[in-house]
């Protein structure tokens, strides 16, 4: 009898998943994108509710079916609000990009302009220009003028906007919205130096909040609704440690467009298992959250400053290297940032290769940018504290520095690894943070 190449098929993808899990198990995970959710959400993420549709919105969907699922929709928003102090929360955006979306939708048209910052100053691709494939220019159509940026800082030259958007005014270009946030982000962007001056120009304010929600509702970092944003989009797995998904808040007066541009105009179902896992994390954020942003802060420091010591270019040294998740380090002494992630990754140190500052002008692309970047948002969820940070620092060092075997480092990893196998900042945490569940 010939063997089923579908039931072969079939036992692989499992067999890769299992893989896949027992790498996490012994890696050390530095993504700032990424983070490990609990065993709860993981229980709402794989209900029923992943098998139905709840278009519109709670109490007036398109769908019978919804009550339980209304239910839940209107606890996590009511979450949501509470989390952030926000007046108005839609969590029906299935990532941060189709928060951002909403944002283009309901504040702007194609063709208008919209201010943010580059990508090798920070900014993410949902900001970028249609020439780079960039959300907003891509698919909505904005045209995309940059802050300037100031490297030793790292963050927004504040004058230098000022500047910059009035004479954006007088040559007709005046932007619709200006956009904070991004996906490099060490200090807090001067949302509160500037919101008075943009709104002067009526410039709607979002601030895309993906990379550190966490630190927003743990009250670390800083508070983008009260220093004068509009709207405020974030992506919830990051340092908000929720399944992938997105959030939009805003106050009552931007309800109606956020709504309507989240649907009809952006979702159909909105994947409501993300949305009921959402509404885990946002109680275990209200719970746990604020002790986790702070250790969050306290890793971050450490580890940049072990990894300044040991010879790393660490940027933002001026400022003291960080207040974020996020640790950056420029590796052009040693290498380039795509060959070090292959080099890391060898030891199961899992990082991302980075754009910095400087690399576009210099020639470097995103394959082989200047830089790496580091997150300690699933480090401190494992429980890790400043010790640990010290050591994952030497670890980093006698790959990229002193040129050990990476297999031998991997052996440390693995070693170090075996201590920290439970998620910390949860109600339950029976389950291992990698445990493989196998329901067949």
């Amino acid at each position: 009898m010939v063997k089923s190449t579908n039931k072969e098929s079939y036992n692989k993808i499992f067999s890769k998943l299992k893989e896949h899990h027992k790498l996490f198990e012994n890696s050390i995970p530095l993504i700032a994108s990424e983070n490990i959710t609990s065993p709860a959400v993981r229980e709402a993420i794989i209900s029923d509710f992943g098998n139905r549709y709840a278009e519109g919105w709670p109490g007036e969907r398109v769908y019978a079916g919804c009550r339980y699922i209304d239910d839940v929709e209107f606890e996590c928003m009511n979450l949501a609000k509470k989390l952030f102090k926000a007046k108005f929360a839609d969590v029906r955006s299935i990532s941060g990009v189709v928060a951002n979306l909403v944002v283009y939708s309901a504040f702007s048209n194609p063709g208008d302009i919209m201010i943010a910052p580059s990508i090798p100053a920070g900014g993410h691709i949902s900001h970028g220009k249609k020439e780079h494939s960039g959300t907003a220019g891509l698919v909505h159509g904005l045209e995309i003028e940059f802050y300037p940026f100031d490297a030793e800082s790292m963050t927004i030259d504040v004058d230098k906007t000022k500047q910059k958007v009035e004479e954006l005014k007088k040559i007709g270009r005046l932007p619709k919205i200006a956009m904070f946030g991004g996906s490099l982000f060490l200090f807090p962007h001067p949302v509160k130096e500037l919101a008075d001056f943009l709104k002067s120009f009526d410039i709607h304010i979002n601030y895309d909040a993906a990379h550190v929600a966490g630190l927003i509702a743990g009250g670390k970092f800083q508070d983008p609704l009260r220093e004068g944003a509009d709207t405020v989009t974030m992506s919830t797995h990051k340092t908000l440690f929720g399944p992938q998904g997105g959030l939009v808040l805003g106050s009552e007066k931007h309800e109606d467009g956020i709504k309507k541009a989240t649907f009809p105009g952006l979702t159909s179902s909105h994947h409501i298992h993300h949305m009921a896992g959402k509404a885990i994390a946002f109680a275990e954020a209200l719970e746990f959250g604020k002790d986790y942003a702070i250790q969050i802060i306290k890793n971050a420091k450490v580890f940049a400053q072990s990894l300044n010591d040991a010879g790393f270019k660490v940027l933002g040294e001026s400022r003291g290297f960080t207040e974020s998740h996020q640790v950056a380090v420029n590796v052009l002494e040693y290498s380039d940032g795509g060959k070090v992630e292959v080099d890391l990754e060898k030891a199961n140190i899992i990082v991302n290769r980075q754009l910095i500052p400087g690399d576009i002008k210099a020639g470097r692309n995103y394959f082989h940018p200047g830089g790496i970047r580091l997150g300690v948002s699933e480090i401190t969820r494992l429980g890790m504290k400043q010790d640990e940070m010290k050591e994952i620092a030497l670890y980093i060092k006698q790959v990229v520095i002193d040129k050990k075997d990476p297999k031998k480092i991997l052996l440390k990893v693995k070693k170090f690894r075996e201590n920290y196998q439970k998620v910390h900042y949860c109600f339950d945490n029976k389950l291992g943070a990698y445990e493989y569940i196998k329901l067949r």
